[in-house]
Protein backbone atom coordinates (compact mmCIF):
# COMPACT_ATOMS: atom_id res chain seq x y z
CA UNK A 1 0.00 0.00 0.00
CA UNK A 2 1.16 3.59 -0.67
CA UNK A 3 -1.70 5.98 -0.12
CA UNK A 4 -1.06 9.46 -1.36
CA UNK A 5 -2.86 11.96 0.72
CA UNK A 6 -3.33 15.84 -0.12
CA UNK A 7 -5.31 18.65 1.34
CA UNK A 8 -5.94 22.82 0.04
CA UNK A 9 -8.90 23.39 1.75
CA UNK A 10 -6.93 25.73 3.97
CA UNK A 11 -4.27 28.36 3.11
CA UNK A 12 -2.19 25.40 3.96
CA UNK A 13 -0.60 23.73 0.73
CA UNK A 14 0.37 20.00 2.31
CA UNK A 15 0.97 16.63 0.67
CA UNK A 16 2.06 13.48 2.69
CA UNK A 17 2.87 9.26 1.67
CA UNK A 18 1.77 6.80 3.78
CA UNK A 19 2.70 3.14 3.67
CA UNK A 20 -0.11 1.48 5.77
CA UNK A 21 1.64 1.62 8.86
CA UNK A 22 3.81 4.83 8.99
CA UNK A 23 3.87 8.24 7.21
CA UNK A 24 6.71 8.34 5.06
CA UNK A 25 6.92 11.90 4.10
CA UNK A 26 5.27 15.01 4.19
CA UNK A 27 5.28 18.70 3.07
CA UNK A 28 3.47 21.72 4.01
CA UNK A 29 3.15 25.38 2.80
CA UNK A 30 0.60 28.02 3.84
CA UNK A 31 0.28 30.30 1.26
CA UNK A 32 -3.54 30.99 1.04
CA UNK A 33 -3.12 32.78 -2.72
CA UNK A 34 -0.39 30.10 -4.31
CA UNK A 35 -2.41 26.63 -4.11
CA UNK A 36 -2.47 25.73 -7.66
CA UNK A 37 1.57 26.67 -7.61
CA UNK A 38 2.81 24.80 -4.90
CA UNK A 39 0.36 21.58 -4.88
CA UNK A 40 2.42 19.72 -7.88
CA UNK A 41 6.06 20.58 -6.77
CA UNK A 42 4.87 19.22 -3.18
CA UNK A 43 4.11 15.77 -4.60
CA UNK A 44 7.46 15.50 -6.45
CA UNK A 45 9.14 16.56 -2.92
CA UNK A 46 7.19 14.18 -0.99
CA UNK A 47 8.12 11.40 -3.87
CA UNK A 48 11.62 12.06 -3.85
CA UNK A 49 11.99 12.24 -0.28
CA UNK A 50 10.33 8.84 0.51
CA UNK A 51 12.30 7.74 -2.69
CA UNK A 52 9.40 6.17 -4.17
CA UNK A 53 7.83 7.11 -7.35
CA UNK A 54 4.14 7.97 -8.51
CA UNK A 55 2.72 5.01 -10.26
CA UNK A 56 4.09 3.23 -6.93
CA UNK A 57 0.90 5.46 -5.15
CA UNK A 58 -1.97 2.98 -5.21
CA UNK A 59 -4.56 4.65 -3.62
CA UNK A 60 -5.18 8.67 -3.07
CA UNK A 61 -7.08 10.74 -0.18
CA UNK A 62 -7.83 14.09 -0.67
CA UNK A 63 -9.61 16.67 1.52
CA UNK A 64 -12.90 17.47 0.85
CA UNK A 65 -13.52 20.34 3.26
CA UNK A 66 -14.84 22.88 3.69
CA UNK A 67 -12.73 25.21 2.47
CA UNK A 68 -13.18 28.56 0.24
CA UNK A 69 -13.90 27.61 -3.65
CA UNK A 70 -10.61 28.08 -5.66
CA UNK A 71 -7.99 26.57 -3.04
CA UNK A 72 -10.32 23.78 -2.13
CA UNK A 73 -11.03 22.85 -5.78
CA UNK A 74 -6.95 22.62 -6.25
CA UNK A 75 -6.43 19.93 -4.47
CA UNK A 76 -9.77 17.81 -5.78
CA UNK A 77 -9.12 18.25 -9.25
CA UNK A 78 -5.69 17.12 -9.01
CA UNK A 79 -6.17 14.23 -6.69
CA UNK A 80 -8.94 13.24 -9.82
CA UNK A 81 -6.54 13.70 -12.17
CA UNK A 82 -4.25 11.29 -10.49
CA UNK A 83 -6.72 8.60 -9.70
CA UNK A 84 -7.72 8.46 -13.47
CA UNK A 85 -4.12 8.67 -14.96
CA UNK A 86 -2.98 5.82 -12.67
CA UNK A 87 -5.81 4.13 -12.51
CA UNK A 88 -6.08 3.98 -8.89
CA UNK A 89 -9.04 4.56 -6.51
CA UNK A 90 -9.56 8.68 -4.96
CA UNK A 91 -11.51 8.87 -1.59
CA UNK A 92 -12.56 11.87 0.12
CA UNK A 93 -12.00 12.77 4.43
CA UNK A 94 -13.96 16.25 5.79
CA UNK A 95 -11.09 18.74 6.40
CA UNK A 96 -11.96 19.60 10.08
CA UNK A 97 -11.75 15.49 10.92
CA UNK A 98 -8.06 15.96 9.37
CA UNK A 99 -7.42 18.55 11.80
CA UNK A 100 -9.34 16.57 14.92
CA UNK A 101 -7.07 13.67 14.41
CA UNK A 102 -4.08 15.89 15.09
CA UNK A 103 -5.44 17.84 17.94
CA UNK A 104 -5.23 13.89 19.64
CA UNK A 105 -7.33 15.56 22.27
CA UNK A 106 -9.13 13.08 24.45
CA UNK A 107 -11.76 15.49 25.76
CA UNK A 108 -14.77 16.59 23.48
CA UNK A 109 -13.88 19.76 21.99
CA UNK A 110 -13.91 21.94 18.42
CA UNK A 111 -12.36 22.77 15.25
CA UNK A 112 -12.84 26.04 13.45
CA UNK A 113 -11.12 27.57 10.10
CA UNK A 114 -11.44 30.45 8.71
CA UNK A 115 -13.76 30.83 6.69
CA UNK A 116 -13.09 34.39 5.62
CA UNK A 117 -15.94 36.77 5.25
CA UNK A 118 -15.89 36.90 8.90
CA UNK A 119 -17.11 33.36 9.41
CA UNK A 120 -15.62 29.67 10.17
CA UNK A 121 -16.31 26.75 9.50
CA UNK A 122 -16.59 24.20 12.54
CA UNK A 123 -17.91 21.17 13.69
CA UNK A 124 -17.64 19.07 17.33
CA UNK A 125 -15.67 16.25 17.85
CA UNK A 126 -15.39 13.50 21.34
CA UNK A 127 -12.35 13.28 22.52
CA UNK A 128 -10.25 10.07 21.02
CA UNK A 129 -9.50 7.36 23.91
CA UNK A 130 -6.96 5.80 21.88
CA UNK A 131 -3.75 7.49 19.25
CA UNK A 132 -4.99 4.99 16.88
CA UNK A 133 -8.55 5.20 17.29
CA UNK A 134 -10.16 7.16 14.36
CA UNK A 135 -11.86 10.45 15.49
CA UNK A 136 -15.25 11.01 15.70
CA UNK A 137 -17.28 14.02 14.59
CA UNK A 138 -20.54 14.55 17.17
CA UNK A 139 -22.21 17.91 14.79
CA UNK A 140 -21.83 18.18 10.82
CA UNK A 141 -19.54 20.45 9.29
CA UNK A 142 -21.03 23.97 9.36
CA UNK A 143 -20.10 27.25 8.56
CA UNK A 144 -21.50 30.30 11.08
CA UNK A 145 -20.33 33.81 12.28
CA UNK A 146 -18.17 33.38 15.39
CA UNK A 147 -20.65 35.53 17.79
CA UNK A 148 -23.50 33.02 16.71
CA UNK A 149 -21.68 30.41 18.58
CA UNK A 150 -20.62 32.42 21.55
CA UNK A 151 -23.09 30.34 23.95
CA UNK A 152 -21.54 27.01 22.06
CA UNK A 153 -18.26 27.18 22.46
CA UNK A 154 -17.54 29.48 25.04
CA UNK A 155 -15.20 27.01 27.45
CA UNK A 156 -14.53 24.71 25.23
CA UNK A 157 -11.66 23.38 24.03
CA UNK A 158 -10.87 24.17 20.42
CA UNK A 159 -7.93 24.07 17.89
CA UNK A 160 -7.69 25.21 14.20
CA UNK A 161 -6.93 28.76 12.56
CA UNK A 162 -10.85 30.03 13.39
CA UNK A 163 -10.76 29.50 16.84
CA UNK A 164 -7.16 31.61 16.83
CA UNK A 165 -8.51 34.35 14.94
CA UNK A 166 -11.58 34.62 17.11
CA UNK A 167 -10.50 33.66 20.75
CA UNK A 168 -12.73 36.14 22.14
CA UNK A 169 -15.82 33.95 21.30
CA UNK A 170 -13.21 30.35 21.62
CA UNK A 171 -12.16 31.03 24.67
CA UNK A 172 -11.19 27.08 25.28
CA UNK A 173 -8.81 27.72 22.59
CA UNK A 174 -5.60 25.50 22.41
CA UNK A 175 -2.59 27.12 20.95
CA UNK A 176 -0.12 24.75 20.92
CA UNK A 177 -2.96 22.56 19.04
CA UNK A 178 -2.60 22.32 14.74
CA UNK A 179 -3.53 25.14 13.05
CA UNK A 180 -3.52 24.21 9.42
CA UNK A 181 -4.53 21.16 7.76
CA UNK A 182 -1.54 18.43 7.66
CA UNK A 183 -1.80 15.70 4.90
CA UNK A 184 0.16 13.68 7.24
CA UNK A 185 -2.76 13.37 9.96
CA UNK A 186 -5.40 12.63 6.88
CA UNK A 187 -3.66 9.75 5.64
CA UNK A 188 -3.07 8.54 9.21
CA UNK A 189 -7.22 9.16 9.88
CA UNK A 190 -7.69 7.57 6.51
CA UNK A 191 -5.70 4.27 7.47
CA UNK A 192 -7.68 4.45 11.21
CA UNK A 193 -11.08 4.68 9.54
CA UNK A 194 -9.90 1.58 7.09
CA UNK A 195 -8.40 -0.67 10.06
CA UNK A 196 -12.29 0.20 11.84
CA UNK A 197 -13.99 -0.75 9.27
CA UNK A 198 -15.16 2.77 8.77
CA UNK A 199 -15.93 3.93 4.92
CA UNK A 200 -14.64 7.21 3.54
CA UNK A 201 -16.28 9.80 1.71
CA UNK A 202 -16.50 10.37 -2.44
CA UNK A 203 -14.41 13.23 -3.34
CA UNK A 204 -16.81 15.29 -3.79
CA UNK A 205 -16.12 19.30 -2.67
CA UNK A 206 -18.39 20.68 0.54
CA UNK A 207 -18.72 24.06 0.31
CA UNK A 208 -21.42 24.63 2.14
CA UNK A 209 -21.89 28.51 0.97
CA UNK A 210 -21.41 30.04 -2.61
CA UNK A 211 -18.48 31.25 -4.05
CA UNK A 212 -16.48 34.56 -2.81
CA UNK A 213 -16.18 35.32 -6.56
CA UNK A 214 -19.43 35.43 -8.79
CA UNK A 215 -20.30 36.76 -12.24
CA UNK A 216 -21.96 40.80 -11.80
CA UNK A 217 -25.42 40.83 -11.59
CA UNK A 218 -26.72 43.10 -14.78
CA UNK A 219 -23.21 43.87 -16.09
CA UNK A 220 -23.01 45.91 -19.11
CA UNK A 221 -21.63 43.96 -22.46
CA UNK A 222 -19.61 45.85 -24.94
CA UNK A 223 -20.04 44.41 -28.52
CA UNK A 224 -19.18 45.91 -31.80
CA UNK A 225 -22.24 47.32 -33.86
Amino acid sequence: MLLLALDTATPAVTVALHDGTDVLAESRQVDARRHGELLLPAVDRVLGAAGRKLDEVSEIVVGVGPGPYTGLRVGLVTAATFGAALGVPVHGLCTLDGLAHAAGLTEPFVVATDARRKEVYWARYDGRPSPGHPVTRLTEPAVDRPADLADQVAGVPAVGAGALLYDTVFTGVRREGPEHQSAAALAELAVAKRAAGEELLEPRPLYLRRPDAQVPANYKVVTPK
